[in-house]
């Protein structure tokens, strides 16, 4: 694209909105060229970028068009309606009034949410609505500045790859973003396009959460306290609970109201011990026994337990999956013998060795949750396997497939019943959790990322995986590279030079399979200007397992900054 060009349109255009003709004028010339180098593209987490005027930029008119490849994507389906909700980020409100103006105009009935909800329940919504898609306006646990539309296919689940190319051709086929048509909320109210969501869907949404329940043999009178994070989560959350008889649940106050500035936290991001500050001096007053953090759109949910020195550890979430996986195989006995696991491809091996044991399948798809929905709906429509439990290492489960998506709000109720059973029987999670390290191996993980932003660091990313996947390591960490994994040719090359197919969708992604269960992993973030890397160790002891993954992450951090 000619960013000049792009934005010459914009300044041309005479009815642009007033509030961004303003905030072009206060950008420096590299600001404007990334704002209008390109357009906002689908990643793993749909189409996510920071506000402000520009092609590459959320807005009302990146917003519109985006809308209106939706629209078409349904109605190429014969679909006729889709169910939108939005969480508690700036212009949340209004990008979902403008997609139901868009899909109205198009001739597509919008169910729009009333207040905010949550991702879950939006993944929930379009199956229980009977809908032909979804969408939520959502940036996830991303900075103030950003927000994001994700939008889901009828199962309730992220558009997998051949179905987001097929929107995203749609999207691109709309000529001009600032003459998108839409119709008054009114009108489309009158013509029985536009319907507003409230009490019903959340009641039949929270009947669902709580028939995840798997015993009433716990310690219901267990301390807990719960922060919402500024975010969607406080009322489903709290009433699930109360629910499942938890009779001692208390509230951080000061983050219980929606806030698009997430004023008490550096980052809503409970992947981060600085997002739990406020619930640990509560918990540390309290003596509270479980805190549980959900992010703003109440997909992703930390935990953090008191240890021996009384101070609060976070879990991070592959602790969390593993302990999670291990009670529900434990405790559900009414899972058949083809049960299957679904994790992903930088989510820790313990949970292979957990479900080994109880006799369940695991299944590796790509990072993000789309594909795990994915293979819910495969294996439900061949009977090949029954989904026991899905997550990832970024604190994403998923408990009962009646959401397509990763669940807060289930993996709450789940972390509140899993800790009260280990209470009852003398252990904490921590505690729980190092049982599980001497049976199984001490599994441990790490990421690093770099942050390159602008069109120069998404070339710098594409370099530096590259180098990667064309360096033939022998050696990585002191640890035997035994197979290299190139996501974006589908091969696995084995040490010894033999090949075979990896049966999953392109991505530009290389793993690195070592010796001793040990692993690393280099992605460029489907939803941030970042290059990930993952790294995964065992051994039989703590100490052990601690140098190895040292020593791993140090040579691969100097190889990745060497890379110009």
């Amino acid at each position: 694209m000619d960013w000049k060009k792009e934005l010459n349109r914009w300044k041309e255009e005479e009815n642009i909105d007033g509030s961004l003709k303003e905030q072009l004028e206060l950008l420096d010339e590299a600001e404007l060229e990334d704002a209008f180098y390109k357009e906002l593209e689908f990643g793993t987490g749909g189409m996510r970028g920071k506000l402000g005027p520009g092609t590459n930029r959320m807005n009302v008119y990146t917003v519109r068009k985006a809308a209106k490849g939706l629209a078409e994507y349904v109605k190429n389906k014969k679909g006729d309606s889709i169910v939108i909700a939005y969480d508690s980020r700036y212009l949340s409100e209004t990008f979902a009034v403008e997609t139901a103006r868009v899909a109205g105009a198009e001739g597509v009935k919008a169910y729009v949410f009333s207040s905010l909800r949550p991702t879950p329940e939006l993944s929930f919504a379009v199956r229980h609505l009977g809908a032909d898609a979804g969408v939520v306006i959502t940036a996830s646990h991303n900075p103030p500045e950003y927000n994001g539309f994700k939008v889901y296919n009828e199962d309730g689940g992220q558009l997998p790859p051949a179905e987001a190319e097929k929107m995203i051709t749609l999207v691109q086929k709309v000529e001009n973003e600032l003459e998108v048509d839409t119709e008054e909320a009114g009108t489309l109210e009158e013509k029985g396009l536009l319907a507003w969501v409230d009490t019903d869907v959340d009641e039949a949404y929270l009947e669902a959460v709580q028939g995840i329940r798997l015993s009433d043999d716990i310690d219901k009178d267990m301390s807990i306290i719960f922060t919402p994070l500024h975010g969607t989560a406080h009322p489903l959350v709290t009433d699930s609970l109360k629910r499942a008889g938890f009779t001692n649940v208390s509230l951080v106050e000061a983050q219980a109201e929606p806030d698009p500035e997430f004023s008490t936290v550096a980052s809503p991001n409970p992947e981060e011990t600085q997002a739990f500050t406020l619930a640990m001096e509560k918990g540390q007053k309290t003596g509270a026994e479980l805190l549980i953090a959900t992010d703003p759109d109440a997909d992703r949910v930390g935990l953090a337990v008191p240890g021996e020195d009384g101070e609060y550890r976070v879990l991070n979430g592959n602790q969390t999956g593993a302990l999670m996986l291990d009670y529900i195989l434990s405790q559900n006995e009414e899972l058949p013998d083809n049960k299957i696991m679904i994790k992903t491809i930088v989510t820790s091996e313990m949970g292979r060795a957990i479900a080994s044991k109880y006799g369940a399948r695991t299944l590796d798809t790509l990072t993000g949750f789309k594909f795990i929905g994915e293979k819910i709906r495969e294996f439900e429509a061949s009977g090949e396997a029954t989904f026991a439990f899905g997550y990832e290492e970024s604190y994403g489960y998923l408990v009962s497939s009646f959401v397509r998506d990763k669940d807060a709000v289930q993996a709450s109720l789940m972390g509140a019943e899993m800790a009260a059973h280990w209470k009852k029987k003398g252990y904490t999670l921590l505690e729980a959790l190092e049982e599980l390290y001497k049976e199984h191996g001490y599994y441990i993980e790490g990421m690093d990322s770099l942050k390159l932003e602008g069109r120069a660091g998404t070339e710098k990313i594409a370099r530096i995986v590259d180098s990667f996947r064309e360096t033939e390591l022998k050696k990585a960490g002191g640890l035997e590279v035994l197979a290299t994994e190139d996501y974006q040719s589908s091969e696995r090359i084995f040490a010894d030079g033999t090949k075979e197919t990896i049966h999953l969708p392109k991505s530009n992604v290389v793993k690195f399979i070592l010796e001793e269960d040990s692993w690393f992993c280099l992605r460029p973030s489907g939803t941030e200007p970042k290059l990930k890397c993952y790294y995964g160790v065992k051994s039989r002891d703590r100490e052990e397992s601690e140098e190895l993954l040292e020593a791993l992450r140090a040579e691969v951090s100097e190889k990745w900054h060497a890379v110009n």
